[in-house]
């Protein structure tokens, strides 16, 4: 069984306020305060239908974490013509939630986007989500018929049309991760039970060497998904570890990973359509990486 969480473990990596947003959209109010999107625009104006979407959620082991975190990524999406955002969420460290308020808080996320596609210049068939370690997990878990919802929920899916995922929590059952911590509704939060006919095509990038979650895990996930007949591209990257594609803003020659996975991840959103000419002036550049 794998180890509950230390909090050295799971301590987010601290991440420079560079490059700013645009702006920040208020998208949530909760007892503990209001939630934002951190939103990354696209350059020029935005086709008729509307620009891609994407959302991306930190992670902290659902204890902390900053939105900071994917800026640098935000900003590469925005580049290519996505409308690009950066969530908030509750995390205990702040609002003594638990992992089911991030779930709920992430499915919030991409409903309220859905709902305001207009206000955004946003297409609501293509809107993505994504994130790293637990906001990854934030991510697949309103992706699959996960059955957390906040009370009231609105109709409106909160299922993206693609998942774009970084070293990601998919078993939250018995010897899965975090389950000391859900152990009463596991089963209601973990993404990889809860993969059924409806769950988009999901691209996955893990580190060989991540201590936090078993590299198995990601390829068990990856058997049911094609299982099922719905494309998962797993990207296993040899002798890496946990957090080994954030973007290194102190030493440009670190950052060899982050650009290869934004690489992978442009050419299969490509593949996807979720990209179509229109979006970006220089349309060459999609797939292209940084």
């Amino acid at each position: 069984m794998l180890a509950a969480w230390s909090s050295a473990a799971i301590a987010a990596p601290r991440f420079p306020p560079t490059p700013p947003p645009d702006r920040l959209v208020p998208y949530k109010a909760t007892d503990g305060g209001s939630l934002s999107l951190h939103v990354f625009a696209p350059p020029g104006p935005a086709p008729e239908e509307g620009s891609p979407a994407i959302i991306l959620f930190f992670g902290g082991g659902w204890k902390g974490g900053d939105p900071a975190q994917f800026y640098p990524q935000c900003r590469h999406f925005a580049s290519l013509g996505f409308v690009a955002m950066s969530a908030e969420y509750r995390v205990e460290s702040r609002h003594g939630t638990t992992p089911r308020e991030c779930v709920e808080d992430g499915k919030s996320a991409i409903r309220w986007v859905r709902d305001h596609a207009g206000e955004l210049n946003v297409d609501p068939t293509r809107i993505v989500a994504g994130g790293g370690s637990a906001g990854g997990h934030v991510a697949a878990a309103a992706a699959t018929g996960t059955a957390v919802d906040e009370p009231g929920a609105p109709a409106t899916s909160c299922r993206p049309d693609a998942l774009v995922l970084f070293n990601p929590v998919f078993n939250n059952g018995p010897g899965g991760y975090g389950y000391s911590r859900v152990a009463a509704y596991w089963r209601t939060v973990s993404p990889m039970h809860n993969i059924d006919d409806r769950t988009p095509p999901t691209i996955v990038f893990f580190g060989s060497r991540d201590k936090l979650v078993p590299v198995d895990q990601m390829r068990e996930y990856e058997r049911r998904m094609k299982s099922r007949g719905i494309r998962c591209d797993l990207h296993i990257y040899e002798g890496q570890k946990h957090g080994f594609f954030n973007h290194d803003s102190t030493d440009s020659n670190n950052n060899r990973f982050y650009s290869q996975t934004l690489k992978e991840a442009d050419a299969f959103l490509a593949s996807l359509g979720v990209v179509h000419p229109a979006d970006k002036p220089n349309a060459s550049a999609v797939g292209a990486g940084i």
